[in-house]
């Protein structure tokens, strides 16, 4: 069932790299948690996905069908972001929009996934939802557990960039981006010393676009 009106929409859950972050605990991932559940995937109202994950685990907790289901699952990864000067790390979600609910396909478990605020309703037709393959669901958890534990950065500048130093011996120096390193969070600026094109070396932070 889909709500009325306008839905707030979560923030991204974010800290320093010094910081700490209070995450809920995941349980174990596993590709069935019975011989009788299979996954599904639904989709959610855009930002909703956590909310939905919560009232889907009440509504579940609450009614006879606990038994007829098993893992709810936002798959998300890590990824350093550069504002204001400092590195943060944020979780951003691999699939906007949706969850992976593991259950035993039946009317009234379909009524109550579907009947939850926020779900707009499964992936496959509106009276047969379409159950992921084994493979598909293999792909995915192996993507969730790879992406467990580990911090990809985002790439704030591109090659050809023109950018201005703002931090180190070279600030104020205006120059362009010539080479990226985002797993060291570094890149290569031409900057002009001189009146000759130096290559200097400098972190994301060091940089801000012109």
């Amino acid at each position: 069932m889909t709500e009325t009106g306008s839905e707030e929409k979560e923030p991204d859950s974010e800290k320093t790299e010094t910081g700490s972050e209070k995450k809920e605990p995941d349980s174990e991932v596993t590709e069935t948690s019975s011989e009788n559940l299979s996954w599904f995937i639904v989709h959610t109202l855009s930002g909703s996905e956590k909310k939905v994950k919560r009232l889907l685990a009440e509504e579940i907790k609450s009614s006879s069908l606990s038994d007829k289901f098993g893992q709810i699952l936002i798959p998300t990864e890590n990824v350093s972001r550069i504002r204001g000067g400092k590195r943060h790390i944020v979780e951003r979600q691999l699939y906007p929009g949706y969850i992976l609910i593991e259950m035993e396909m039946e009317e009234e478990t379909l009524r109550l996934v579907s009947t939850t605020p926020g779900v707009m309703g499964f992936l496959g037709t509106k009276l047969k939802p379409q159950a992921l393959k084994d493979g598909e669901v293999k792909r995915v958890l192996t993507a969730v557990e790879t992406e467990r534990g580990t911090v990809s950065s985002e790439i704030p500048f591109k090659r050809g960039e023109a950018v201005k130093v703002a931090g180190g011996p070279f600030t104020d120096f205006t120059g362009v981006v010539e080479d990226l390193y985002p797993s060291r969070g570094k890149l290569k600026v031409m900057v002009t010393i001189f009146g000759r094109a130096t290559p200097v070396e400098l972190d994301f932070t060091q940089v801000k676009p012109i």
